[in-house]
């Protein structure tokens, strides 16, 4: 889903300064799964509502307030779900950041402390294939989003305006992942000032069109409906970062406040996320259309209540918005890759991320007839397993009060293990239990889920559309780390902090092994 860390060599106060900014700013970042020294640490944790904010300003949030309403219920009854959904699925975000903090390593390094060397793999394969989906699809929205203005615009070959937006979008997302930290922040910071800027100017033109009493009419629909919709943003958004959140505040110095951590990382994904959100609830819930649109168009839709003038200005809040979540995602998706144990350096797994990227949009934007029914398929499945491992992630970093043992998270035979097999049961039964209570009746090759909604009413009855095994997941997985794993990590604690205390292995500038040692 996110001012960021950056990279040792980034000219700002998350890094030591460089001599030359100009020659730095297209510096590649060769920093991978390493543990950053103590030395290039540096920041508050305010630093992070810059990148994350840029993440989540899109206008396609607008598009999603015509998806919750699509459950059938009132404008209020959205509202309430749109707030508690996004907020608290951010909120786990701010809280799985605090092991960034702690740690100073991606997030899928420091989910070996819960998992094992070896376990942790499982959590890297999943972590990869969401980020990957998810910047396809972001890549693919902005595509079809810059066609359809070009159009507008009077761009008469639709192709080829799909394949200049194609290069455009690629170019600028890939390349900023392919080259860190550094890049990112820069690139985030533009992103983050402009699309601020253009939509408020966005919504400025749009809001006067509300129809309060078109909107205060719809009627309410039955709880299981607002679970449906609350269950459904948290997969949507910040169920869809917690396995990079520690990606961006792993630069942060271990004496950053670790509310601070956690409340910045919150409300700058959560802040403008409600905002679209909401106005997205106003501007369906006045005009039934638009919502019908949207469903076929989810950005090109958002023209139609525009003036033509104002085209090329909202051609930069969607693309650069998409970009924003992109340039995260692929960032993030080139560390889970490595994470898997793929013996490759940081950029170029990123530029594997950004070639599948780039396939799966041409696969999608020139070939596919459909494309958000298997989305909504992938979003709700894999929701299901990264909100189970999100409930071991959150309770691990409860139970923990102490900073990692940075070389052991390296090393099988270290103090976390090879493999904690109370988290890895503790994922399978989450997502055994989250698949049962969910359905995909729109995707035929997922009907096999559901399986646990007989009790309930079954696949058609009043819970099947709910999707509570999303919500239960992450309970499940919370719990059952909880009961299987606290004796575990109090013990790590005790042997991690007899290791800190010996030999030079304590020293403040110690590194993590080397791929040698590893």
């Amino acid at each position: 889903m996110s001012s960021s860390p950056q990279s040792p060599s980034a000219p700002n106060s998350l890094a030591e300064p460089e001599p030359s900014p100009q020659s730095s700013a297209l510096t590649i970042e060769m920093v991978g799964l390493d543990v950053i020294p103590e030395s290039d640490r540096k920041g508050k944790p305010s630093d992070l509502f810059m990148p994350w904010f840029a993440a989540n300003i899109s206008v396609l949030g607008i598009s999603w307030g015509a998806w919750v309403l699509g459950f059938g219920i009132s404008f209020w009854q959205a509202v309430i779900a749109s707030v508690i959904g996004v907020v608290f699925s951010f909120l786990v975000c701010g809280v799985i950041a605090i092991a960034g903090k702690r740690g100073s390593a991606p997030t899928l390094v420091l989910s070996r402390a819960a998992f094992g060397h070896d376990g942790n793999r499982i959590s890297a394969l999943i972590s990869w294939i969401l980020t990957v989906g998810w910047e396809t699809f972001l890549c693919i929205m902005a595509v079809q989003a810059a066609a359809t203005v070009m159009g507008a615009l009077g761009v008469g070959n639709h192709v080829a305006a799909q394949i200049v937006a194609l290069i455009l979008v690629v170019a600028i997302a890939a390349g900023s992942g392919v080259l860190g930290f550094d890049t990112i922040m820069r690139v985030q910071t533009w992103i983050t000032w402009a699309t601020a800027i253009l939509t408020v100017i966005y919504l400025a033109l749009v809001l006067p069109s509300v129809d309060w009493s078109v909107v205060s009419a719809i009627p309410a629909g039955p709880t299981t409906a607002v679970i449906g919709a609350l269950c459904m943003l948290l997969a949507g958004f910040g169920f869809g970062w917690i396995n990079a959140a520690a990606d961006y505040s792993r630069y942060l110095p271990r004496t950053s406040s670790t509310s601070g951590v956690v409340f910045w990382t919150t409300v700058g994904s959560a802040l403008p996320t409600l905002v679209v959100v909401i106005s997205g609830l106003l501007l369906v819930g006045s005009d039934a259309d638009l919502g019908e649109a949207i469903n076929l168009d989810p950005i090109g839709a958002l023209t139609t209540i525009l003036p033509t003038w104002f085209l090329t200005p909202f051609a930069l809040v969607a693309i650069l918005g998409l970009i924003g979540g992109i340039v995260m995602d692929i960032y993030s998706s080139g560390l889970s890759l490595l994470a898997t144990g793929v013996p490759i350096v940081r950029p170029v797994a990123t530029g594997i991320d950004g070639t599948i990227m780039l396939v799966g949009t041409i696969a999608v934007v020139f070939f596919a007839p459909d494309f958000i029914t298997p989305f909504n398929g992938f979003l709700t499945t894999l929701g299901v397993v990264i909100a189970g491992w999100g409930g071991v992630m959150i309770a691990d970093i409860l139970l923990r009060h102490g900073d990692y043992n940075e070389p052991d998270l390296f090393r099988r035979h270290g103090v976390y293990g090879s493999v904690n097999r109370g988290a890895v049961a503790s994922l399978l039964i989450a997502t055994i239990v989250g698949w049962g209570l969910v359905v995909n009746t729109n995707a035929s090759w997922l009907s096999w889920q559901g399986y646990l909604l007989g009790p309930l009413g079954g696949r058609e009855g009043a819970w099947a559309y709910s999707n509570i095994g999303i919500l239960l997941a992450m309970v499940v997985g919370f719990l059952g780390y909880l009961l299987t794993s606290r004796g575990r990590v109090r013990a790590q604690e005790r042997q991690g902090a007899r290791a800190f205390e010996q030999g030079p292995a304590s020293s403040p500038t110690r590194t993590a092994p080397s791929s040698q040692e590893r």
